[in-house]
């Protein structure tokens, strides 16, 4: 399916998921603006490979925790294309904690995790909400995750940060409607480098195949098949709105041996 000339902002597409989804909406011809923080060289190559499926890129640096960056970030986009069809809020942070840890979190924690994985998305989709609703056919795809549903992951901070991106994606569907369509897509563990952050080489392929072991499909959710998702609620489902979509090969399922 072919959507030329139509505009996306991915936040958070140097690498993993957001890189992924940028790739697959150049595949289906859409125009990107890819976005970063720190990891510049990452999303310049991510960047070159959007261009190489024979679309245009903005690439540009945002800290979506800061509201002047996200209102420049859609500024720029409107600036180069006129327009903005779907807006993705993949950029995310976590610390990485024990559940069992109380003191391993402090208040400053939780307000760094939720400024950018909850104050971000919220940022970053009211700069573009105009933008989307004059396109006709605008929609909001955040990336969340089941730890929002399930309480566990990198850190409860984490977990608690996407349990309330779940509710304010359901709050900004019916808001925002009938113009514009917001829905969130809540993977499980992703062959990502982030989970790679707190694992050595042993630890994270012993998790991989515990992972494998326990999903009903047995296979490991790849960022291609978050990537997959995202591009249908982009570019489908025209009468879907406020969903929350579990991508997770089936682990959610193996409730006598839950993933931890």
């Amino acid at each position: 399916m072919s959507d030329t000339g139509k505009v996306a902002v991915i936040t958070g597409s140097a690498t993993g998921i957001g890189a992924a989804i940028a790739r697959r909406l150049a595949g289906a011809g859409w125009r990107v603006t890819v976005t970063y923080t720190r990891s510049k060289a990452e999303a310049e190559a991510t960047a070159a490979a959007c261009e190489a499926l024979g679309v245009e890129v903005l690439l540009a640096r945002a800290d979506v925790s800061r509201d002047a960056d996200c209102r420049d970030l859609i500024a720029k986009t409107l600036e180069r294309w006129g327009r903005i069809d779907g807006l993705v809020n993949n950029a995310g942070v976590t610390k990485f904690v024990a559940a069992d840890d109380l003191e391993g979190l402090d208040a400053v924690d939780f307000e760094q995790i939720f400024s950018v994985n909850l104050g971000g998305a919220w940022q970053m989709t009211r700069a573009a909400a105009p933008a989307l609703k004059a396109s006709g056919h605008g929609a909001v795809v955040n990336i969340s995750s089941h730890s929002g549903f399930s309480g566990s992951g990198s850190s409860l901070a984490y977990a608690a940060s996407k349990g309330a991106l779940n509710t304010l994606t359901l709050g900004l569907a019916r808001t925002l409607a009938p113009a514009i369509r917001v829905n969130a897509v809540c993977p499980g563990y992703v062959e990502t480098r982030w989970a790679r952050k707190a694992l050595d080489d042993a630890e994270f392929d012993k998790l991989k195949e515990s992972i494998r072991q326990i999903s009903p499909l047995k296979r490991v959710v790849q960022a291609e098949d978050v990537a997959e998702a995202v591009g249908w609620f982009l570019t489908g489902g025209a009468s879907i709105t406020g969903q929350l979509l579990v991508i997770d090969g089936g682990t959610h399922l193996a409730v006598g041996e839950p993933l931890r």
